[in-house]
């Protein structure tokens, strides 16, 4: 979404980075909306606390960006959508009118709730310059586990089970399948020695955090014997110390650059009921594989499905050589269409930017777009912020 494509004027928010305010005790932060994520993060862990929001990009990613496009992050999950996190918004409206909504109240039920409508809103209605977001404290344990399973139907069970034992301190489930797991070894592992074995289909990070190392190491030990005693699980690793945390975790978050590293990506970020949540990446394998295109010295090298189960949030990845109109064709619009079919989201959390702007008909009814439409037209009349982008005629 904030890729220049014609004429556009680009506005950097790089000095925008200060720290206005923090209260400890309602937990609240007031910031600009160049601060990058990991240093707010930074900044609150030296005083017991952290952003409710994280991704693999914080090092270099804007809090203000984060906002404008609704990130969705790691976990999710635990902490929510910045769509309840964020508190007010400090914006700059198209015809230069300052809004300034930072409050930090958590309860105010007068008129409409204005800052809903800039998140997400990937800087079509204006600049957002503040941000008031409130933030949870810092856990004091941190767990993290990977399993290994043979089918998608054990990642399922695995999660019921996991929201059964490990309630309140369920702080993230990831999934990854096989296909994702060897690229990423393939760039970032040969060095080292790998955790696990690259021979499952299905594999899926838990991560616990609370106040109570002893009892939250208990519930993940009594949660990892169930699913063994069920044969959910073949084999799995528990991180022993922060290194160990931060290389499991490490696995997770490399899967988009190493499929980077390995050709030309075609990506795509869906909301799917779990239940058929990799139906779409079996389904896209078979179409490209009866064509003829994916497979060995094929055009398509792989095809990948990673993302946060918790959510229905499936990331599918198709992997090829170079980009083909031929692969396009045989991805687009089948799916889009497979995703409306099982009353799905073609973007979860990636937004619309400028290749999807003419398929939001997918996920949203023409009435809700005409709305859309109305809302752009009466704060943005001239259609200068975010030019060609999210909806157009």
């Amino acid at each position: 979404g904030g890729v220049p494509v014609f004429d556009e004027i680009i506005i950097s928010t790089n000095n925008l980075n200060k720290i206005r305010d923090f209260d400890p005790i309602s937990g609240t932060l007031v910031c600009d909306s160049g601060c990058i994520l990991e240093a707010l993060d930074s900044y609150l862990a030296e005083r017991g606390y952290m952003v409710p929001l994280d991704l693999g990009a914080k090092g270099s990613c804007h809090i203000g960006g984060n906002v404008a496009t609704n990130a969705g992050g790691l976990r999710l999950l635990r902490y929510g959508s910045l769509h309840g996190n964020v508190l007010g918004l400090e914006v700059v409206l198209p015809n230069g009118t300052i809004l300034d909504n930072l409050s930090t109240l958590r309860k105010d039920n007068t008129g409409y709730d204005l800052k809903q409508l800039f998140i997400g809103s990937e800087g079509t209605l204006g600049i957002i310059t503040g941000v008031s977001i409130l933030t949870p404290r810092r856990p004091k344990s941190v767990n993290v586990a990977v399993f290994c399973l043979n089918s998608f139907q054990n990642v399922q069970e695995a999660f019921i089970i996991s929201k059964g034992e490990l309630t309140e301190i369920l702080s993230a489930f990831e999934f990854w399948d096989i296909h994702s797991l060897r690229l990423v070894k393939n760039h970032f592992f040969q060095e080292t020695k790998f955790p696990l074995e690259d021979k499952y289909p299905f594999y899926v990070l838990v991560e616990t955090s609370g106040s109570n190392k002893d009892h939250n190491e208990e519930k993940l030990h009594n949660f990892m014997e169930i699913l063994m005693e069920k044969g959910i699980v073949e084999d799995g690793v528990v991180a022993q110390d922060n290194t160990q945390l931060q290389n499991l975790w490490s696995i997770r978050e490399g899967i988009p650059e190493a499929g980077s590293k390995s050709g030309s990506v075609y990506k795509y970020d869906l909301s799917i009921p779990v239940p058929v949540f990799y139906n779409i990446v079996e389904d896209i394998s078979k179409r490209l594989k009866d064509a003829g295109v994916f497979g060995k010295d094929k055009l398509v090298t792989d095809v990948m499905g990673y993302g946060h189960i918790g959510d229905g949030n499936i990331h599918l990845n198709i992997v090829s050589k170079s980009y083909s109109l031929e692969i396009t064709k045989l991805i687009e619009p089948y799916v889009y269409e497979w995703t409306e079919k099982h009353k799905g989201s073609i973007s979860a959390e990636h937004g619309l930017g400028l290749m999807k702007a003419g398929c939001i008909g997918y996920s949203k009814s023409q009435k809700m777009i005409n709305i859309m439409k109305q809302i752009k037209q009466s704060i943005d009349p001239n259609g200068i912020m975010n030019p060609y982008k999210y909806i157009y005629d």
